[in-house]
């Protein structure tokens, strides 16, 4: 089966099977920001933005995004390069390895709720494991990355 999308503002064509999920589906196209996790659903790791909006990649059938947005880090770039920053500057990126899905989740609050309160950032991170920090280096930096100094 075909599926037509847009990935990182380009159109996709690509061919699939009916229980391909997109993880394996973008990793077979070249994208490397995307990871492999926990294959439960319960890491976020393996996190895109469909049509802005946060979804687990390992879970959701390729087939799903026909006519869909899809958004990578590779699309989002220097907004993802200024969460890096503040990351660095907060100590909140020690391994890194969920540093990709939590950006792409600050970035979609920041353009779903650029006001957002720390608890509106602990939702919109709930769901991302993080086993090397306690979560509120991650907090200070989106908070910083939403444009709020404190």
């Amino acid at each position: 089966m075909i599926v037509n999308f847009l990935l990182n503002g380009k159109p996709q064509k690509i061919e699939i099977a009916p229980g391909d999920f997109l993880l394996d589906t973008l990793k077979a196209i070249g994208v490397t920001s995307v990871r492999r996790g926990c294959e439960t659903s319960s890491c976020g790791v393996c996190t895109v933005l469909m049509n802005g909006a946060p979804v687990l990649s390992c879970s959701l059938l390729s087939a799903r995004v026909e006519g869909q947005t899809i958004t990578t880090v590779e699309g989002v770039a220097d907004e993802i390069s200024k969460i890096a920053d503040h990351f660095g500057d907060e100590g909140a990126d020690q391994c890194g390895f969920c540093n990709s899905g939590i950006a792409l989740a600050a970035f979609a609050l920041k353009t779903q709720k650029p006001n957002a309160t720390d608890e509106d950032i602990k939702d919109a991170l709930s769901g991302h494991l993080c086993r090397c920090s306690g979560y509120q280096s991650q907090v200070k930096a989106i908070r910083k990355y939403l444009g709020d100094p404190s």
